[in-house]
């Protein structure tokens, strides 16, 4: 008595098969509504996000006050670094300060 022999294994191609392409999709979740009501195309996407959601714009107000506020921490850097004396007699009423580099390293940290 022979040894009957397996058939040869057929390979498949889960590519083309568009049912398998399906379940596949969607056991990894992906190609599916989420909660928010997004469509994700792949895994990617689903774990880094929509990128839509940060191109929003901020408000005007914002940007002119990110824009004032750099101009004034700009403009005390460099009187701290120019004119620390000056600087020094602006804030504090007292008797003049003997050394100058602690104004200016402030005023680089400020400006840095």
């Amino acid at each position: 008595m022979a040894a009957k022999q397996p058939p040869p294994l057929m390979k498949k191609h889960s590519q083309t098969d568009l049912v398998s392409r399906l379940k596949t999709r969607k056991i990894l979740g992906v190609g599916g509504e989420d909660d928010d009501g997004e469509v994700h195309r792949s895994k990617i996407s689903q774990v880094l996000g929509n990128e839509i959601k940060f191109a929003v714009r901020e408000p005007l107000g914002l940007r002119v006050w990110q824009l004032v506020s750099a101009v004034m921490f700009s403009g005390v850097a460099i009187m701290a670094l120019a004119f620390p004396d000056q600087l020094f007699d602006a804030v504090f009423d007292e008797e003049p300060v003997s050394s100058r580099t602690p104004i200016r390293l402030y005023g680089g940290a400020l400006l840095s």
